[in-house]
């Protein structure tokens, strides 16, 4: 079955190239448009798609508050943010309101259809190093440790799931947490799955936020 694909974008010459882009690919098949978020929220009621292909500034409804919203739905799409400008705020806040990873507007067509099929497949399109610079970025925005609770679920976790989860929050892919560790790739993968099972998260870009937002990390990648 193809990729049920929503562009979301006030600029109708943008979503007609991604439209193009998209259209030519055997897998996937663009069922929706919006000019912005309040459209793609109303058209989603109505509507079944797999991934929501996300601006962030647009009238009426930003597409920050959007994700958020499409987010909070049962069994939401998974939304790939679109920002103009790399480590772009905005992106950050994406994230943060449940967004699987965002990308640049000007991004290689070849790495857009790339981030779809990721993102559709349940992984995440930010590299860690990547979401690592940007929580360093924005780490002001984020809630000091002294005032931000510990999640109470991080107590679930093994002592060798923390060790995975900090090191995933500092920016390590899985085959150099498997290094670090000494253990197989395939069972660096289990533990994040355990991890994003019992912290209820989407995928390790929410990990990394996390980490920050509790403590565990401190903005430059240490552990807290």
């Amino acid at each position: 079955m193809a990729i049920r694909v929503m562009l979301v974008d006030d600029q109708v010459l943008l979503r007609t190239g991604f439209r193009m882009v998209l259209a030519a690919q055997p897998d996937m098949e663009v069922v929706a448009e919006a000019g912005d978020g309040a459209e793609a929220i109303e058209i989603l009621r109505s509507t079944a798609v797999d991934v929501v292909l996300m601006d962030v500034r647009m009238p009426r409804l930003d597409g920050v508050e959007a994700t958020r919203r499409i987010c909070a739905q049962p069994n939401p799409p998974k939304v790939l943010i679109l920002t103009t400008f790399d480590l772009d705020e905005y992106a950050f806040s994406g994230l943060k309101a449940g967004a699987s990873g965002f990308m640049l507007k000007d991004v290689p067509p070849a790495e857009l259809l790339s981030a779809i099929r990721s993102v559709h497949s349940g992984d995440a399109v930010v590299a860690p190093s990547t979401t690592r610079r940007l929580l360093d970025r924005f780490s002001p925005m984020l809630p000091s440790s002294e005032k931000e609770p510990k999640n109470k679920h991080i107590e679930k976790l093994t002592e060798r799931e923390r060790e995975v989860m900090l090191l995933v929050a500092q920016g390590l892919s899985n085959g150099e947490i498997a290094s670090r560790l000494v253990l197989s790739e395939a069972t660096v993968k289990t533990h994040v799955g355990r991890i994003l099972t019992k912290l209820s998260l989407r995928d390790r870009v929410q990990v990394v936020v996390l980490a920050y937002e509790t403590g565990l990390v401190r903005a430059g990648g240490g552990a807290g």
